[in-house]
């Protein structure tokens, strides 16, 4: 796990911003800690921060060369079959230097050029230079797990893991509005897109080769395009058997490192499956929790104690207050590459800076929510394509529903706030209901919070085209496809960026065995029956563990941690919202926002009903903090 940066001059011009290449890869050091490394050219620059999992010589330091000097590479990530591979290509002659899987990648790229990709078992972002060709070859693993951003003019190609690295080199730094409009709906900005206009970020599961200035994007791996590997002869109970196999197989690939391993446990189904895989192979496993001392609703630490006991790990718990959290808020904000507002960064940031201090790599749970149909919206998907009694009266009562309170701090009113988004969704068509579930703001918000500059200037046409791509393969009423557009819009751009970001921010690699891609091709070619029923989500998943996991596990509320961003908005950071980042002269000053919009928003923060305006505000000081860092 690394930070990969580069750059590939066009002509004399582009050839100057090479100077600014140790810049660039030394603005990603937080995710690469243990070595540090530059290769220059004239018609090629690489960078590379190295943190140490496999092959801990100085040998396996990166850029890293072929005997030739002909082929150049930088690498983030892992190739767990690694090991296959590098006997395959001993088998047809190929010499091996080091014991590390990045010379494997690059001789596997050597030997088979752009077919390696479906060969490789992992998670990574590589770039590729060949010398005698003078072409620069780069790929995304096949489910967005590490991050690729790319940007390109006249002069020059330039790549890197983060947003920062890229600036480094003096990018033209112009707002891309159909983000920004993105952004305040979904609280993150989906691939390609990002928050600039000339740059881009590589899509999950393709390869890009850059020659003469000529780029091509080929797609080499999608979900839906698989045959997918479960045998539909099969019956229920075999198809778990087969569950069960591949995630122990999955597991062990992602067990070997040359640095301590553990596992995230939180007390849920998916991490806790993956924990007690994990202690089969692992005996002195430890594993590791955060709980918050003073919101018991929120706190699930006594079900991860519960797992910890029953394998027998050696379990952490890191017991934080609200306060506690709160203190990292500006070292959080300080780490987001690019406007990103899941709230959820704040636990995140802080487990993986704690589980650093004991191990380097950690498993955790991450994918099988949208693979096994784990989130409440998915139950409610399938309500909605019921012809219900119930339905038709619930289309019809969102007003009333409207005056009730709302918040996700308690059972009733979270409650509530979910019947009126189930009620106002029903009148919505499929494509339009799936992005009201997905969205924390509306169109219609997104675009008044717009100065009216911006909203001459904003697209409304090429927006549009940009949301039917990522609702493409929605069609009809069937889940396999709403799990589809998850795997394919919230995982790579929500759930493993908010992972990627924050365990990179503290050098903790984080490994997902939900996501492999044999697990994850037998997983989609399962019917929706064996994954959601009405009542049971994960069912499938549920059922192949339900005797290796205590009882308590099952039918038991879930809920993520709801950081208490209303209580410090209108205590401890109301001077930061009301006299700094959302003040009325910077707001006017700056010119992005709507001034009158922005008032709005904060009457109604510090009124008796506030809503989930918190939300929005947040999204708000994130995108703030980050204009002030790099625009002001």
């Amino acid at each position: 796990m690394c930070g990969i940066t580069g750059i590939f001059p066009f002509n004399t011009a582009g050839r100057l911003h090479t100077i600014n290449l140790a810049k660039s890869t030394h603005s990603m050091t937080h995710r690469g800690p243990d070595a540090f490394g530059t290769y220059i050219k004239e018609n090629i620059g690489l960078g590379h921060r190295r943190l140490s999992i496999i092959d801990l010589s100085d040998e396996a330091n990166q850029p890293m060369k072929d005997e030739s000097g002909r082929y150049i590479l930088v690498f983030n990530g892992e190739i767990y079959n690694y090991k296959e591979l590098r006997k395959e290509l001993e088998q047809k002659g190929i010499h091996f230097h080091t014991s590390s899987d990045t010379e494997v990648l690059l001789k596997s790229y050597i030997h088979y050029g752009s077919a390696c990709l479906s060969k490789l078992n992992g998670f990574f972002a590589f770039a590729v230079f060949d010398s005698e060709n003078e072409e620069l070859f780069l790929a995304r693993d096949r489910y967005g797990i590490k991050p690729l951003l790319y940007s390109s003019d006249e002069d020059k190609f330039l790549f890197a893991s983060e947003m920062q690295a890229l600036m480094n080199f003096g990018i033209n730094k112009e707002l891309n509005l159909e983000a920004l409009f993105t952004y305040f709906q979904l609280n993150y900005i989906p691939a390609p897109q990002s928050i600039l206009k000339n740059v881009k970020a590589l899509l999950p599961g393709h390869y890009m080769v850059v020659k003469k200035k000529e780029i091509t994007i080929q797609n080499y791996y999608s979900i839906n395009d698989e045959d997918g590997s479960a045998d539909i002869t099969l019956g229920y109970d075999d198809q778990q058997d087969k569950l069960r196999n591949l995630l122990d197989q999955s597991v062990q690939k992602r067990l070997v490192a040359d640095v301590p391993v553990g596992t995230f446990l939180s007390g849920g189904i998916d991490s806790s499956i993956i924990t007690g895989i994990a202690k089969k192979y692992k005996d002195d496993l430890h594993t590791f929790s955060i709980g918050y001392s003073d919101e018991p609703y929120f706190d699930e630490t006594k079900y991860a104690n519960l797992v910890a006991e029953k394998f027998g790990t050696y379990h952490t718990v890191f017991s934080l207050s609200t306060k506690e959290i709160e203190e990292h808020l500006m070292d959080v904000l300080d780490k987001i590459d690019q406007p990103f507002a899941d709230s959820s960064v704040l636990p995140v940031y802080i487990l993986s800076k704690k589980t650093r201090e004991h191990i380097t790599v950690a498993l955790s749970g991450d994918g099988a929510d949208e693979l096994f149909s784990g989130y409440n919206k998915h139950a409610a998907f399938l309500r909605s394509f019921q012809h219900s009694t119930s339905n038709t009266i619930l289309k019809n009562i969102s007003p009333l529903l409207s005056v009730l309170p709302k918040s996700r701090n308690t059972s009733l009113t979270n409650a509530f706030r979910q019947l009126e988004r189930y009620s106002k969704a029903l009148n919505l068509d499929l494509k339009e209901r799936y992005w009201s579930w997905a969205s924390l703001g509306s169109e219609k918000f997104a675009y008044r919070l717009l100065s009216q500059n911006l909203r001459d200037r904003f697209d409304r046409e090429l927006s549009a085209e940009q949301k039917d791509y990522y609702l493409k393969n929605l069609s009809s009423n069937d889940m396999n496809k709403v799990l589809l557009t998850d795997m394919n819009l919230v995982l790579p751009n929500d759930m493993l960026k908010k992972v990627d970001l924050m365990s990179m921010a503290n050098g903790l690699e984080v490994r997902v065995p939900f996501l492999d891609h044999d697990v994850v091709n037998f997983v989609t070619s399962l019917p929706e029956k064996y994954k959601i029923t009405p009542g049971i989500k994960k069912r499938i998943l549920q059922g192949a563990y339900r005797e290796m996991l205590p009882v308590e596990l099952y039918n038991r509320p879930k809920h993520g941690f709801e950081v208490p961003l209303l209580r410090w908005f209108r205590g401890s950071l109301k001077g930061l919202i009301k006299h700094d980042l959302l003040a009325d002269n910077f707001i006017a000053d700056q010119g992005i926002f709507d001034p009158k919009a922005i008032r709005k928003l904060k009457r109604k923060l510090f009124s008796l009903n506030p809503g989930d305006v918190h939300a929005h505000v947040w999204a708000l000081i994130v995108f703030q903090y980050w204009w002030k860092k790099h625009f002001n």
